[in-house]
């Protein structure tokens, strides 16, 4: 039961209500290059300027400014009668191209892809099935199909991939001790972010990075350099049963899923990770 003032008042129902809203604020900024523009110029600017230099709508783009200070995404100073917008610190870390630490990829694989599909959910849960076809026309009977739909799109996924890891993948690789395996085996390893982290913890080890062909072909024209010796890599597919055996909760490192799987290949096990919000799978 909810507490009186929640009953009152249901602050959280709104909040929910509108979320995506929010999400497709953050979304819009990024994708019109805001923050970029921002970080570029090195000075505060006036919503008539930024949206001189985006080449978008003066009133549409002092609104989304303003939506973007009310969420601690920009800052505002107003000076001699101007109104300036700058990014805050996260904006500049999290939200700028530029930046190692960058979001900007898997912010735009969540606003034109995944968005897209969730506007669905009601006949994915009705069907059980995703919903590829209906938002894009492709078959949802291959989920890496659709998401690998065309060499730009398998592009956008991987760099999103490789942001996420950016962020927590020394996180995930620290929780388990893997410094006995001189050789890991990372399966389904895309555009090689987690594999790269891997050698940085784990110096004396190796990696092979197994996915298919095309993806493994995009991983060495785009993410992974061809001097980095530590990592290879291994075209073909690898068919998983699944049989989720392991799921526990470790400490402060938060709630970690693991799934334990039998590989055709070798009969090597598959320990998956699950770290919200994405999935990594790897071979010990």
């Amino acid at each position: 039961m909810g507490s009186t003032e929640d009953l009152d008042y249901p602050q959280i129902i709104f909040q929910y209500t509108n979320g995506f809203l929010v999400s497709k604020v953050l979304f819009t900024a990024c994708e019109l290059g805001v923050f970029d523009l921002l970080l570029e110029s090195g000075e505060p600017l006036s919503s008539d300027a930024i949206a001189a230099r985006l080449g978008t709508s003066p009133s549409g783009t002092e609104r989304l400014l303003d939506a973007c200070v009310g969420l601690k995404l920009l800052a505002v100073e107003v000076t001699g009668g101007g109104v300036y917008y700058r990014n805050t610190e996260i904006s500049n870390l999290y939200l700028t191209k530029s930046s190692p630490k960058s979001q900007y990829h898997i912010m735009m694989y969540y606003s034109n892809t995944v968005y897209l599909c969730w506007h669905y959910l009601t006949d994915a849960v009705r069907e059980g099935r995703n919903q590829y076809e209906r938002a894009f026309g492709i078959s949802s009977i291959d989920p890496f199909g659709a998401m690998y739909r065309s060499e730009e799109e398998m592009l956008k996924f991987m760099a999103g991939q490789n942001s996420i890891w950016s962020i927590c993948g020394r996180d995930v690789l620290a929780a388990f001790d893997l410094s006995p395996f001189r050789h890991i085996y990372d399966l389904g390893g895309g555009g090689g972010a987690l594999a790269q982290e891997c050698v940085s913890v784990y110096p004396n080890s190796t990696v092979t990075i197994y996915d298919l062909p095309k993806v493994v072909q995009v991983a060495k024209e785009w993410f992974v350099p061809s001097e980095e010796r530590r990592i290879t890599f291994h075209e073909g597919k690898c068919q998983l049963l699944r049989r989720r055996v392991l799921s526990w909760a470790l400490g402060d490192r938060g709630h970690i899923s693991l799934l334990a799987d039998l590989a055709e290949a070798g009969s090597l096990v598959a320990v998956s990770a699950l770290v919200q919000p994405c999935l990594v799978k790897y071979l010990l």
